[in-house]
């Protein structure tokens, strides 16, 4: 039986990505990739010959089974994301539970992932904190908001950029707007940026400025006193 290792890939400077990374990814006899056009690159700037396979959420359900299977047999895979650390808000999720389940090692390699440079940046505390990744985008929206209404950890969302304006709006409406905030974008590249401040000044500056780029939004919890 072999082990499934998850590989952390960068999220921006391919400077982020470990030597141990480079040397697994090598080593195995299988890469599952969530595209590999994008992977593609990456593989060829490190000169990896590996083989790849395709594995994202739209067939991840499908393809769980077969790859447990080539584990089973003796096959040594790697799951790589386009960019971080594969099952947060990546596929690999399911591919993990099901070899715990079916008594198969994994190794997570550390490495790179966007919501811990992000929440260091904030300046928020960060002793606790919890993390939320994308928010539904319609169907129970209303609902998460009002389930962290009264949290007072720092949390944690992803967001496109595209929505970034209607999500910091709805944060206002439900957190108020003078609820301190952190939005880190493009986090390791060229136009890396962190703004701060409330929620409503966050807001008028993304109104003025629309944003580009993979974001982070880092909210501060509700006060204690």
């Amino acid at each position: 039986m072999s082990k499934l290792f998850l590989v952390p890939t960068p999220i921006g400077n391919l400077e982020d990505m470990t030597l141990r990374g480079i040397r697994v990814l090598k080593e195995v006899d299988l890469i599952l990739a969530e595209d590999t056009r994008t992977s593609g690159k990456l593989l060829k700037h490190f000169e990896i010959k590996t083989p790849m396979q395709s594995h994202h959420m739209h067939n991840e359900h499908q393809t769980v089974a077969s790859v447990i299977s080539k584990l089973q047999g003796g096959t040594t895979i790697a799951i790589i994301s386009d960019a971080g650390t594969p099952a947060i808000s990546d596929p690999g999720f399911l591919l993990t539970r099901a070899c715990v389940q079916a008594g198969i090692p994994v190794d997570c390699l550390p490495g790179a992932t966007a919501f811990v440079p992000a929440l260091v940046n904030s300046g928020f505390p960060n002793d606790r904190f919890i993390f939320e990744g994308f928010l539904p985008v319609k169907k129970g929206r209303q609902t998460r908001f009002l389930s962290l209404q009264e949290e007072t950890r720092t949390m944690i969302f992803y967001e496109s950029p595209h929505k970034l304006i209607k999500t910091l709006g709805h944060f206002a409406t439900y957190f108020g707007a003078d609820r301190q905030v952190s939005v880190s974008r493009e986090i390791t590249k060229l136009h890396e940026e962190t703004i701060r401040g409330t929620l409503t000044e966050v807001l008028d500056h993304y109104r003025a400025k629309p944003p580009k780029g993979e974001i982070v939004i880092v909210l501060m919890g509700k006060s204690s006193k």
